[in-house]
């Protein structure tokens, strides 16, 4: 890639998913449209937590919102040197996670020069019925 272009924040995002091992197993990818972006981890039957219900892992629903969150960040942010590190998440299971696709978007509350603040929300069938909502807050910059 030569010097003159330089990647969109979308290749961006992408391009943070490639490098997270986790992503990759969960098949997470993001759509992204202007600073707009949904989440979706495609169902998988390693993602069952409990089979007898058919019900998703909560951890596995819990780290997909952690990295929509962290994505997030990535696709408002300019020129971060190195991907947001959690300082605290909060995770509130709202309804069972049925096997099925999971979408999620995320939201920026506050954004500091050191720390931001981000709120994420992950459904399944309508997006006004969350299965499990996330507050979290990043560092960004500075050491």
């Amino acid at each position: 890639m030569s010097e003159d272009i330089l990647p969109t924040r979308a290749e961006q995002v992408q391009a943070f998913l490639g490098r997270t091992p986790f992503a990759q197993e969960i098949g997470m990818r993001c759509e992204v449209m202007g600073d707009e972006m949904t989440a979706i981890m495609p169902f998988q039957q390693k993602l069952i937590g409990n089979f007898t219900i058919q019900a998703l892992h909560g951890g596995a629903i819990a780290a997909f919102l952690e990295l929509t969150a962290m994505a997030q960040v990535y696709l408002v942010t300019e020129h971060l040197e190195r991907p947001p590190r959690p300082i605290n998440l909060t995770i509130d299971y709202l309804r069972q996670g049925h096997a099925k696709d999971t979408y999620a978007r995320a939201t920026i509350t506050k954004m500091g020069r050191r720390m931001c603040s981000v709120r994420a929300e992950a459904w399944q069938d309508q997006r006004s019925k969350p299965v499990t909502s996330l507050l979290a807050h990043f560092k960004v910059g500075g050491d």
